[in-house]
């Protein structure tokens, strides 16, 4: 699937590219209203028509039409026997509002988990502070681009926890819990089976990887509680879960199967281990050469260096080709320990036929450089991690 989509997301594109970067809206829905009724504000600011259209579209493109049979009966099982009243009660509402099915809301769901197209870095400077950015690529750019929101989700008057979505999409896969931890979400998929495993995923009570962020957004107490139920549970992906917290060392990539943790690696400035970059690929492994995003990024960082990342140069990491490329719809920055900061700025792409395609890639030592005349490496040499088997993908 993973490779599948990327293919099709390349062939799509025959011209080269500007982005328009504007701040994504924002918006703020009460947890203390009933779930039915929550998100009915923010989608009065859109245009139900056109949501209507893009989520057609995604569905025909992203799953299988042997699946979506499957998929449509068993999404209203799943809502009505599974999905707990929160989530079941949001999709309802979000169903009424927008005139679609409560199958489709959740088909939608399950469509966005299945190809998150994403690079994440965690990066602390040399004051212990901690930032998270990510780059969410997925197919329709320019069209999610439009749809891409912050919420800031709030209990009694007070921000509980801060995220980035889609309209329609009642998870997050980027969020913020102030002054606790931040996180985001890779998918980590490599065949066509994962609608095969989504389908006996939904008849064994799995949960989306999507609910269980905004789950352990809303309960997790600290960066430790956040990383111990990002571990636990059967989720129906697989998955890299990025965490960063507020203090020095409070950063780590944890890779996921449905059924548990396979690995994880961590923060240690005092090893030089001051960032870890993650995109769709197991970091023991190399990615492959049409979609190297990790290469360009860790020598974006080895050039920025720890004296001068910031949110603004970690922006400039995450602008650098192919880590910003035209599957990108937006750059999200965090740091839990400065919760006021959450910015997400839309990249909107601009194709130009007549532009000429040259876009020069910084080295580690300055220089300009072709993207693969770059080392490539299974992994920055700074790292290392803890690993546990993977069965699920022997």
């Amino acid at each position: 699937m993973l490779y599948l989509l990327l293919f099709l997301g390349s062939c799509s594109f025959s011209y080269p590219y500007y982005t328009e970067d504007l701040e994504a809206p924002r918006y703020s829905i009460n947890l203390d209203d009933p779930p039915e009724e929550r998100w009915e504000p923010i989608l009065n600011n859109y245009n139900h028509t056109e949501i209507r259209v893009v989520v057609k579209r995604i569905l025909e493109i992203v799953i299988p039409e042997w699946a979506l049979h499957i998929l449509r009966p068993l999404a209203g099982v799943y809502l009505t026997f599974f999905a707990g009243k929160t989530y079941a009660g949001e999709i309802r509402g979000i169903s009424k509002v927008l005139s679609m099915s409560t199958g489709e809301v959740v088909i939608l769901n399950l469509g966005y988990e299945a190809a998150m197209f994403c690079t994440s870095i965690i990066a602390e400077d040399e004051k212990g502070n901690v930032y998270l950015g990510r780059n969410m690529d997925f197919l329709f750019s320019n069209l999610l681009a439009k749809l891409t929101m912050d919420v800031d989700f709030k209990k009694n008057g007070e921000i509980a926890y801060t995220g980035t979505t889609f309209v329609g999409y009642v998870g997050l896969v980027t969020g913020q819990s102030p002054n606790k931890f931040t996180v985001a979400a890779n998918a980590r998929e490599y065949d066509t089976s994962w609608w095969i495993n989504a389908i006996s995923a939904l008849t064994k009570n799995s949960s989306p990887l999507s609910w269980l962020i905004r789950d352990t957004l809303n309960e997790a107490k600290s960066y430790t509680d956040a990383f111990l139920k990002l571990s636990k549970g059967p989720i129906i992906t697989q998955v890299f879960f990025i965490l960063a917290g507020t203090k020095a060392g409070e950063g780590a990539v944890i890779t996921r199967n449905r059924n548990g943790v396979v690995d994880a690696r961590f923060l240690d400035n005092k090893r030089g281990k001051w960032f870890l970059v993650q995109t769709n690929y197991d970091h023991w492994k190399m990615p492959p050469t049409f979609d190297d995003r990790r290469t360009p990024a860790t020598a974006a960082l080895d050039f920025t260096s720890q004296k001068n990342i910031s949110m603004d140069s970690l922006y400039q990491v995450l602008s650098v080709p192919p880590v910003l490329n035209r599957m990108t719809i937006h750059t999200t920055l965090m740091s839990a320990a400065f919760p006021e900061n959450y910015t997400t700025v839309v990249r909107y792409k601009v194709y130009n036929k007549t532009m000429i395609w040259n876009i020069p890639i910084m080295t580690a030592n300055g220089t300009e450089s072709g993207l693969w005349q770059i080392p490539r490496t299974t992994e920055n040499n700074t790292q290392d991690s803890y690993a546990l088997a993977d069965t699920e993908n022997d």
